[in-house]
């Protein structure tokens, strides 16, 4: 029985599949339609992330964020310079703040 998967998988996923007893069909993705099913495979992770919350997900969505990077010819240094950066002018996210709105001053 051929079941379909058609998605970009981790490195080790045919060895994976071989070990338990089926064959399976791949081909390797050019640099273009990579960076896309990185991107869609991003979305996938998230939205699974979103339903169970679990630590283990989160190492998937960061394993695909640093792939991310890599497939766009950046490095994970580069990317930890600019969450610093962001960090540094903007915050982080620990204070748990909800900004509901906000009010224009139009009298100045």
């Amino acid at each position: 029985m051929k079941k379909i998967y058609n998605k970009l998988v981790r490195d080790k996923i045919p060895e994976i599949c071989r070990a338990n007893g089926a064959e399976p069909e791949i081909r390797i993705l050019p640099q273009k339609e990579y960076r896309l099913e990185l991107r869609k495979k991003l979305a996938e992770e998230v939205a699974e992330y979103r339903t169970d919350g679990t630590l283990e997900e989160l190492a998937d969505i960061l394993e695909l964020v640093i792939a991310n990077a890599e497939a766009n010819g950046d490095s994970l240094a580069a990317l930890e310079k600019i969450r610093l950066k962001k960090a540094e002018q903007r915050g982080r996210f620990k204070k748990r703040i909800f900004l509901i709105a906000t009010v224009e001053d139009r009298i100045k």
